[in-house]
């Protein structure tokens, strides 16, 4: 049940490295905020070759309405020749995956690649 039903979803952050694209949904991606995050996805892979990561380490819940939105987005990457990369530490969002036989879909990280990592300039700069 969602925290605050009448609230507005706010779309997810979202930056670009080189011509890689990352979008970190944040909260549950259930049944209310799904297609806020499809319609992001949606205009993301609307052109050719498209390199989408998503961050969804700071997603604590999915539904099948949030898996059906990342099949949705796998689809139509593969359809353009692009790549999408799911980011996740979660036990949780991992047994979904296995329980629903869609490990072996997508292709899982546990964290973010080192060239998209925000984190490593800053470290860098600051030695």
């Amino acid at each position: 049940m969602p925290q605050n039903p009448g609230r507005p979803v706010a779309e997810p952050p979202e930056r670009t490295v080189a011509a890689t694209t990352v979008v970190t949904p944040r909260g549950d991606l259930d049944l209310r905020t799904a297609p806020v995050l499809s319609r992001r996805l949606d205009r993301l892979t609307d052109r050719a070759f498209p390199d989408l990561v998503l961050d969804l380490r700071a997603v604590p819940f999915i539904d099948c309405s949030g898996l059906g939105v990342l099949c949705r987005a796998r689809n139509r990457v593969l359809a353009r020749g692009g790549r999408l990369r799911l980011v996740t530490d979660r036990p949780s969002f991992l047994r979904v995956l296995h329980h629903t036989r869609l490990t072996g879909v997508f292709e899982l990280h546990s964290r973010l690649p080192a060239e998209l990592d925000e984190a490593v300039p800053a470290a860098r700069a600051s030695r």
